[in-house]
């Protein structure tokens, strides 16, 4: 991992000392089983580590045959360079396609061999240790599009195990294998239990774009799952503490609040300029509490309401961040603001915020799952979701948490109403004499849009306001007009 270099020494100590903690941290690697069914000699049962990134087939299996090319065997150039196709013909089981690691990033081997034609990719390690995760690159212009575009499953496996199977194809073995992902997420009991890390700062790039993306598109199968009773969701964020020696100096005071206890980096990694570091913490905070609040009148639901409308009105990107606008935004789905701005607390204050430290806390690895440290992170049942940030993608992780046959129809259904409309106007504009709304639900949960009104249609943002660009007179008692 590269620290990013800054301008400031005295930032690069405030955060090396506050990443200490985390050098020691427990990371947990997802696995699912890979077996090996033929050829006799070296049938067996092996662990494999799900690639953080494609899409896993949560809850089920895949059988396949393994090829090792001939060329390019490390997959870091495009096999239409060489020749080479991994289509299966029609009737033969899918093509796995095994590759050495090393050269290049886990992710563009997985893109290549997909682009091949391959239904899997099966990456065997250079080295003898224990499996890890294959992980995402750091973020840049050309990785971002072939990460966004990996649909197939990826799996490491260990060194040893993947000379046994380039040993078996060498020796011109047919290698058939079976890859299960049915016990990658527990079943514990009917309701499914999942949480999101993530963070209210959008200007950290194609990271925080992919995470409002998901949220956006989410929303309406998050809120059918919670209004059903069949999940129980809890969003997280992720904090730091400022080190006791450094809790008064500029850094720490402009990305801290209650005196260096909770801290979040600048946004723009500038100081001179646009937001601080404690406003993100600030508004990390007010997310939490609004979950809170909604969550005590039953309706925990409504965080998505909340931080997909935060995220469209007054994003901090665009400069248009402020108090003033989350608390709009928290006054039009009737939520109680008083509660709220309790939960918020003294930012300025030399003492704990019991919200901010259960997060904290919370950050620390339990159980199964391991410590987190890196956003955003999507946690099921207590395990490591891996794999692509994606509403299809996601919705079969989650719906691999229920025992078959117990599935809420939302599984196995695209077509999904919210009805969110239904409750408050969705927190869109409304005009309660003339009976309009703005707001329409969707399958991918409410949206706000100025309506067409008799052949008009109405201009706004459709959140605060719409109107007849024309005339509004006749929404008003028919504008004396005769009415029937």
């Amino acid at each position: 991992m590269e620290l990013r270099t800054f301008h400031h020494h005295s930032l690069q100590v405030f955060m090396l000392l506050s990443l200490i903690s985390n050098c020691y941290a427990r990371f947990e690697v997802e696995k699912n089983s890979l077996t090996v069914t033929s050829p006799e000699k070296i049938k067996g049962t092996h662990d494999s580590a799900i690639g953080n990134f494609g899409i896993p087939q949560y809850g089920g299996s895949m059988a396949g045959v393994v090829v090792y090319p001939e060329e390019n065997r490390k997959a870091c150039k495009t096999f239409d360079d060489f020749g080479i196709s991994f289509k299966s013909k029609p009737g033969s089981l899918p093509t796995y396609v095994l590759v050495d690691r090393g050269d290049c990033f886990f992710a563009l081997k997985v893109w290549n061999v997909q682009q091949a034609g391959a239904s899997t990719v099966l990456v065997a390690d250079d080295i003898s240790e224990a499996l890890i995760t294959m992980d995402n690159p750091e973020e840049d212009s050309s990785s971002v599009k072939y990460i966004e575009n990996i649909t197939i499953p990826s799996a490491l496996i260990e060194k040893t195990f993947g000379e046994t199977l380039k040993k078996a194809i060498r020796g011109g073995d047919m290698v058939n294998v079976n890859l299960d992902w049915r016990d990658a997420v527990p079943q514990p009991d009917d309701r499914v239990e999942y949480e999101l890390w993530t963070n209210s700062n959008d200007e950290c790039g194609v990271k925080c774009d992919m995470l409002m993306a998901f949220v956006k598109d989410f929303k309406g199968a998050a809120q059918i799952l919670e209004k059903g009773g069949y999940t129980q969701f809890t969003p997280h964020y992720i904090t730091w503490y400022c080190p006791q020696a450094f809790t008064l100096s500029r850094h720490c005071k402009s990305q801290c609040i209650n005196r260096g206890r909770y801290c979040a980096p600048d946004p723009e990694q500038d100081f001179s300029s646009g937001y601080e570091g404690k406003d993100v913490v600030i508004e990390n905070l007010r997310q939490l509490c609004v979950f809170k609040v909604a969550n005590e009148t039953n309706r925990p639901w409504m965080w998505w309401d909340y931080v997909t409308d935060f995220e469209i009105r007054w994003p901090m990107k665009e400069k248009r961040y402020n108090k003033e606008c989350a608390d709009g935004v928290i006054k039009s789905f009737g939520l109680d603001a008083k509660k709220i701005e309790k939960c918020l607390g003294d930012p300025d204050a030399d003492m704990e915020n019991p919200v901010l430290e259960e997060e904290q806390d919370a950050q620390a690895g339990k159980g199964s799952r391991g410590d987190v440290t890196i956003l955003p992170r999507l946690v099921v049942n207590s395990r490591q979701y891996r794999g692509k940030l994606a509403k299809g993608a996601v919705l079969k992780a989650i719906c691999a948490g229920f025992e078959e046959t117990t599935e809420p129809a939302v599984c196995s259904s695209g077509d999904v109403e919210t009805n969110e409309c239904l409750e408050n106007d969705g927190g869109c504009w409304q005009e309660k004499a003339a009976n309009l709304t703005a707001c329409r639900d969707t399958f991918r949960g409410r949206v706000c849009e100025c309506l067409l009104v008799d052949g008009e249609q109405f201009k706004g943002d459709g959140y605060s306001h719409c109107e007849d660009v024309e005339t509004n007179e006749c929404l008003e008692n028919d504008g004396g007009c005769w009415q029937e």
